[in-house]
C-alpha cells in the first residue's frame, strides 16, 4: 500500500475535532508550513485559500493511500473530481515546508474555493490559526450540553420529524443563528449545519 503525503490545518490536526478520522491512517506527521491565505469561518475553524503570502501552520502527514481514504476526504470537503470549480474546496498539490527541512516537498491540500468563501469570513494576520482559535475559541466549544445535543438530533432528523425543543433552549439556538423557524418545524440554519459537521 502506497503512502499519499498531505498537508493537514485545523480541524484534522493532531488533537483536534476530526482527527479521528484520519488518524488510524496516519504513518508519520511533522510540523510544516504552507503559503496560502487563512480565514477564520463564523464556526470558528479556519479554512486555507490559495495565494497570498502568509506561511500557514499545520501538520505534514503521510497517510496510508487508499482510494477510499481519499474519497473520504474528498466528501469531507465537498470536492468533485468531476465538477472542481463547483465544489467547496479544491484538492491540489502544492509545495509545503517541513519544520527542519532545507528544501519543499509535495503534498496534497485542500483549498476553500475562494466563490464559496463566506462574507462572514475573516482573514487570519499572519495565518497563524492556532492562535486565533486560543484567543477566541471555535463555536462548537462554547455550546452547552443541552444545545449540541438539540443540534445534533435536529441534524440526524429526516426534516419531517418535529424535534420537541423549550422555548429557553429555543431563544439561546436562534440568536447564536444555528437555527431557522420554518412555521410548522425547526431546521439548522447554514451555521447549524457547520456545527452540525463539527459535532457529528
Amino acid at each position: 500500500m502506497t503512502t499519499t503525503r498531505f498537508f493537514v490545518y485545523g480541524s484534522l490536526c493532531d488533537g483536534m475535532v476530526h482527527f479521528s478520522k484520519i488518524q488510524n491512517f496516519v504513518e508519520s506527521s511533522i510540523f510544516a508550513r504552507a503559503k496560502a491565505t487563512a480565514y477564520r469561518l463564523k464556526v470558528g475553524f479556519p479554512a486555507i485559500v490559495k495565494g497570498g503570502s502568509d506561511l500557514v501552520p499545520g501538520q505534514l502527514m503521510e497517510l496510508k493511500g487508499s482510494e477510499l481514504l481519499i474519497s473520504l476526504l474528498d466528501e469531507f470537503f465537498g470536492y468533485n473530481r468531476n465538477n472542481p470549480d463547483q465544489s467547496l474546496y479544491s484538492r491540489e498539490e502544492i509545495d509545503v515546508h517541513p519544520e527542519g527541512a532545507s528544501s519543499p516537498v509535495k503534498a496534497w491540500v485542500y483549498f476553500l474555493n475562494p466563490l464559496k468563501l463566506p462574507v462572514s469570513a475573516s482573514v487570519i494576520p499572519g495565518g497563524d490559526w492556532r492562535k486565533s482559535m486560543e484567543e477566541q475559541p471555535p463555536l462548537i466549544t462554547r455550546l452547552t450540553e443541552k444545545q449540541s445535543t438539540y443540534i445534533q438530533k435536529l441534524g440526524r432528523s429526516t426534516g419531517r420529524e418535529i424535534v420537541p425543543i423549550d422555548l429557553t433552549l429555543y431563544r439561546e439556538l436562534m440568536n447564536l443563528e444555528l437555527i431557522v423557524d420554518k412555521g410548522r418545524r425547526l431546521a439548522l440554519s447554514k451555521l447549524g449545519q457547520e456545527v452540525f459537521k463539527h459535532l457529528a
